[in-house]
Parts: C-alpha cells; structure tokens; sequence
C-alpha cells in the first residue's frame, strides 16, 4: 500500500473497530511454490487473547483452503475493508480536478495458528452468533443435540485459525487534504440520492473530519 502519512492509521483501537465494523477479510497468502492463493471469509476479534496493544483475530477456512493456502506454514496477509467510493471533482469548486477515490483499509499480517476440533467448534459458535445475535430470532449453531451433531460434521469441513497480528498498515483516505468546506460538500453528495450516494462513506467521513450532522 502507498504510504501517504496523512492518511495513515496507525492506532490499534481504530484498526479493531475497522475489522468490528467490517468483518468480511481476503485472505491471501505467498506458497512456497511461488503462488498467490487469495480466499475470502468472515473474521471476528479474539478478544481475550493479547493486550489491549495487540490484535487477534479468529476465523476458519472451509477444506482444502487450508491445502491451498499452506496454512501456517508462513505469513498470511488479511484485508479488511471498509467504506469506499468515488468522489467526484464536480463536488469540490469550480478549480481544476481529478477525481479520486475515498477509503479505509487495513493490511494485517501474521502467522496463522491453526486451532484444534474442539477450539474450532467454539469458534464457529462465535461467528455464528456474533451475527445472529442481531436477529429477532437467532439461530444457533449448536445449542439442541440435533445442532450439536450437525456442528460436529460442519467442523470436521472446516479448519479453524487464530492469527495474532505482527505487523499492520492502514489508510484512512477521506479527503483530508481538502478545506472544510469541500469536505461538507462531499458528504452531502454522498448522503442524496446520486449515482454516486453512499451514507456509510459519509459517515465515515463525518467520523475522520469530527463534522456533526444526519
């Protein structure tokens, strides 16, 4: 990723709310047959591991990923992105301009612990309810034995891993380098109802900049 400090994000509470917020990760990882093996699934925070300085995130891959990512034999980079869009000159004054493009995203990179059966069952459960929990009526995963013996042969499908992050870089591009001004005007672009209309950016962007409004 392109290092412009201006826009870097570099605090850990910032990166575990990105990954809150936006748990769905791309996987990709470097095979010692020189390959690039990218896959893509949701991701939760393990919480009581590590510090409040440290990120850990648990998950699973479904077989063979496990195969095809070579899965902790070497370092495994994550993806997480949030919201993005395009920003159109147009929005900005009557000057001369380039469009750009509005983002958050963060690169975390560690070796992936790979879990046992009987941990990778506790985590399935947590991602399962970490989403359900939001429903009126969850459905979870294991809880009567009819679910419990269905859980047990979805965890025999999958691999879980734990990945406690060494190194991470994150931007954080909300229009930063434009005046006040300009930045409300772009966020009201994207809260109307353009081709281009996009309130989470907007509320991204009213977060980055500290801008008050709907």
């Amino acid at each position: 990723m392109r290092h412009t400090p201006s826009f870097a994000l570099t605090e850990v509470a910032e990166i575990t709310r990105l990954i809150r917020e936006n748990p769905w990760a791309t996987l990709v990882s470097h095979t010692d047959a020189g390959e690039l093996v990218a896959s893509h699934y949701p991701v939760i925070l393990d919480e009581t591991t590590g510090g409040t300085d440290e990120i850990v995130l648990v998950s699973h891959v479904g077989r063979p990923d496990e195969r095809l990512h070579e899965l902790g034999r070497h370092e495994l980079l994550l993806i997480i992105r949030g919201p993005h869009g395009y920003i159109s000159p147009g929005w900005y004054d009557a000057n001369p301009a380039v469009p750009t493009w509005n983002f958050v995203t963060a690169h975390l990179t560690g070796t992936p612990e790979l879990l046992s059966d009987d941990e990778n069952l506790r985590v399935l459960d947590r991602l399962v309810d970490h989403f359900e929990d939001l429903l009126p009526e969850p459905r979870r995963l294991n809880g009567t034995v009819a679910n419990s013996e269905y859980a047990a042969r979805i965890v025999q499908g999958t691999v879980g891993f734990r990945l406690r992050v060494t190194r991470f870089t994150a931007k954080n591009k909300m229009s930063q380098n434009r005046p006040l001004e300009t930045v409300e005007r772009i966020i009201g672009e994207l809260d109307g109802d353009g081709p281009y209309a996009s309130p989470t950016l907007a509320a991204e962007m009213r977060r980055t900049h500290g801008v008050t409004g709907a």
